[in-house]
């Protein structure tokens, strides 16, 4: 064993210690759509006298944090998004109403005198002194108070309390300490309002909370005049029931929002669905992951066997860089976990193929040295494949919303953790099982010192693939205009995310037809409602503008049919939020498709950069025209597929093009279109394996996931089959052609091998070894 590989194992076994211990002793951190709960996304808007900024809407959290506090909601999380939103994570918060109700009342509350009684119709008086129109406020048996200014607001409330008085005819009161400064307030008020005899309107004091007066009472006429009710306290009564008392002074104790707030994102996930998703998402993930395992230990022996060691090395990794830095788990992040893992091995099949190919192009290579090129000469396509899908889930987090955002925090932690998993564990692993005698001299134990079946394949056949690239092109060009017409024909339809309105599923005790549910809810009201069947017979609404209480009333007509209706699933998405999600979306697409441009221009001949671009819209295109003939909807979930179907096709793409590159450098005088049908050719192993390991996963997500899951899945299995006919047959000849149009001399010669030789061939043009 080097030093090299013992400084490997000694790291590898380190981490994975880590990651055990992290693992047993911390519980994931489970979002709304997994553990059931309400999520809502607050709007904060300007005032009269207060602009909604940055300052304004901490403010305007830690007084919602107050009242969240007080519903007794375990484990709330309130945080502001960008300068103007708060977003509000309410665990096993079924019922939104009350919520809602609570959480969004900016519950001003102020403490006027009362001038003098209006009669219906009547208009108060202007102040001789300013010209403006007093306050006029009907009291709670409807008579028009004409009120003064503000005496005293609810920021001079030290507390409120809800109590049972039995000598009040309601019952209920809230009872009011005031802060010292405040107390003096309050006590000047009572004093002047004393002043005025027994019975008159101007010796009443009015409490108003949200420009409505919730109790006018009159001051006792035990009080004398200037002298005021004690500065500790008051009680406030109105016939209270027990809620309303509760929440009055509940209202009050939070205090009041320094500016309205307006809920523009509302999602409600019941506990069960969340229950399924996580069990149908790991039954997905060791079924996909066994086959996978089993996949790699058939190709590559033993190899394989340790690769899949490595494999699960990397679960336990990413599994504990999660918990360990407390990322929220959300069902698309668990689907992106899931999906890593069959990515996780494409850097192990990259080192694989180059160390057979190192066997067959050398007399009498040693396992080792054939292994450590591998490794060597991998390292640039791993390291640009990559980069590139960090590229996809950095747009994921800053473009994105809500659960789009923990995909693009999961697919990044899963790159990095994968990088490990290959580069060190794996490495670690096949470096010392190479230094045993007995894996070195049984060619079919190693499993890298034979060529694989598809390279024995075609090495024999030795297609012509790039005669004629612009055949492949108008292939593909056929391909893009099919999903075109699909959306043209057949439209796109995009989710509520996107649309703004209301899309509620419910489960009924009693199954109900979707005539059946439709005829039932037009009858009460809901004409406009589009019903669906979702899974296992629940019943999906989607609606424009529909508040809680219209929610409530819809459910209660649905429960008419189908007996005890529980709700599943709800998304509220305000218009204005649709249009910035719709907008964000689009320049997600269009910032990932110019920063793969920059970034393969960087690396690669801007030739290449455009035909892998090329090929990653070609992709884009078809999978939302699929989407659009099988009607599926185009939401959030499914633009986090989308966005890791860009990453997956420009892997692709660099993987050949870091092949062209090279036996470009050492062939200069060598025809492209020859070079690249080389390139592919050896590539073309790597392509299949990985895109196997992926699809086992994805196929058990399509089956297992349900349709949480499916749509994920489905848009990623179109991508990936895609993906991988337009990384051959769209970039490639793309690169050919525009090559054709300019005379710019092949890239320089790759670096030379420790022998002093520039990098070998390992296909001639009639297939032949040199």
């Amino acid at each position: 064993m080097t030093r090299a590989t013992a400084v490997r194992a000694v790291l590898a076994v380190a981490v994975l210690l880590v990651s055990v211990y992290i693992s047993l002793t911390m519980s994931p951190r489970l979002g709304l759509d997994l553990q059931g709960g309400t999520r809502m996304v607050l709007q904060a808007k300007d005032s009269a006298t207060v602009k909604a900024d940055r300052e304004t809407t901490d403010r305007t959290l830690e007084v919602l944090r107050q009242r969240v506090d007080s519903l007794g909601v375990a484990e709330p999380v309130l945080t502001r998004s960008g300068e103007d939103r708060i977003i509000v994570e309410l665990p096993d918060v079924q019922d939104p109403r009350q919520a809602a109700a609570v959480i969004g009342r900016t519950a001003q509350l102020s403490f006027h005198p009362v001038l003098g009684a209006l009669p219906p119709g009547a208009e108060p008086e202007a102040k001789p002194e300013t010209g403006e129109k007093r306050l006029l406020l009907p009291d709670e048996q409807g008579v028009q108070l004409d009120l003064g200014p503000t005496q005293l607001s609810g920021a001079g409330v030290k507390d409120a309390t809800a109590s049972f008085d039995a000598q009040q005819a309601g019952g209920w009161t809230v009872s009011l300490d005031f802060h010292k400064g405040a107390g003096k307030d309050w006590t000047k008020l009572t004093g002047e309002a004393a002043c005025h005899p027994a019975g008159d309107e101007r010796r009443r004091v009015a409490i108003v909370l949200d420009e409505k007066v919730i109790s006018s009472p009159q001051v006792d006429p035990s009080v004398g005049c200037q002298v005021g009710l004690p500065s500790g306290g008051t009680q406030i009564t109105g016939s209270f029931t027990a809620k309303e008392a509760r929440d009055l002074a509940l209202l009050i104790k939070g205090g009041a929002l320094p500016v309205p707030v307006e809920i523009v994102e509302q999602r409600t996930v019941g506990p069960t669905l969340g229950a399924a998703a996580i069990d149908a998402s790991a039954q997905a993930a060791l079924i996909g992951a066994a086959a996978t395992a089993l996949f790699i230990t058939v190709i590559y022996r033993l190899f394989g066997a340790l690769a899949a060691v490595a494999l699960a090395a990397y679960g336990v990794i990413s599994y504990a860089a999660l918990v360990g830095l407390g990322v929220t788990l959300t069902l698309p992040g668990l689907a992106g976990f899931v999906l890593a893992i069959g990515m996780a091995v494409d850097a192990n099949v990259l080192v694989f193929e180059r160390a057979r190919e190192e066997c067959q192009a050398q007399p009498k290579p040693t396992l080792r040295s054939a292994l450590t090129t591998g490794f060597r000469k991998a390292f640039s396509a791993v390291a640009d494949s990559n980069i590139t899908t960090l590229l996809a889930a950095g747009l994921l987090f800053f473009l994105g919303s809500g659960p789009v955002k923990g995909f693009g925090v999961t697919l990044a932690i899963g790159v990095i953790a994968s990088m490990f998993s290959a580069l060190v564990v794996a490495r670690a692993l096949t470096e010392i099982a190479a230094g045993s005698r007995f894996v070195s001299d049984y060619p079919g134990v190693n499993g890298i010192a034979r060529p694989g079946g598809v390279r024995t394949w075609l090495i024999r056949k030795d297609p012509k693939l790039f005669r004629k690239p612009v055949q492949w092109l108008v292939v593909s060009a056929v391909l893009v205009a099919v999903a075109v017409g699909g959306i043209v024909v057949r439209g796109i339809d995009l989710g509520v995310e996107f649309t703004g309105g209301r899309l509620v599923e419910y489960s009924t005790s009693r199954p109900v037809d979707v005539e059946t549910a439709r005829s039932t809810l037009a009858e009460a009201g809901f004409g406009d409602a589009e019903v669906t069947t979702a899974g296992d017979g629940d019943i999906s609404v989607r609606t424009g503008k529909l508040d809680n209480d219209g929610e409530h009333a819809l459910r209660t007509a649905l429960a008419t049919e189908g007996g005890e209706t529980t709700k599943v699933r709800d998304e509220l998405i305000g218009p204005s939020l649709g249009d910035e999600l719709r907008r964000n979306a689009l320049i997600a697409l269009a910032v990932a498709v110019l920063v793969q441009l920059a970034y393969l221009a960087v690396r690669f001949r801007w030739t290449f950069a455009v035909g892998s671009v090329v090929a990653m819209v070609h992709d884009v295109v078809i999978v939302v025209g699929a989407f659009a003939w099988l009607g599926r909807p185009v939401d959030g979930i499914f633009l986090a597929a989308l966005l890791t179907v860009i990453g997956y096709s420009v892997n692709d793409s660099v993987v050949v093009f870091d092949r062209v590159r090279e036996l470009w450098g050492a062939n200069r005088k060598t025809p492209l279109p020859t070079i690249a049908r080389r390139a592919v050719l050896q590539t073309v192993p790597r392509t299949v394996n990985t895109g196997m390991g992926a699809l086992f996963i994805l196929v058990a997500l399509a089956v297992l996931g349900g349709d949480s899951l499916a749509d994920f899945a489905l848009a990623l299995l179109i991508g990936i089959v895609v993906g991988t006919w337009s990384s051959v047959f769209t970039a490639v000849p793309g690169a050919i052609v525009l090559e054709r149009t300019t005379n710019a001399p092949p890239p320089a010669p790759g670096k030379t091998n420790r022998r002093g030789r520039a990098p070998r061939r390992d296909l001639a043009d009639n297939g032949a070894r040199v």
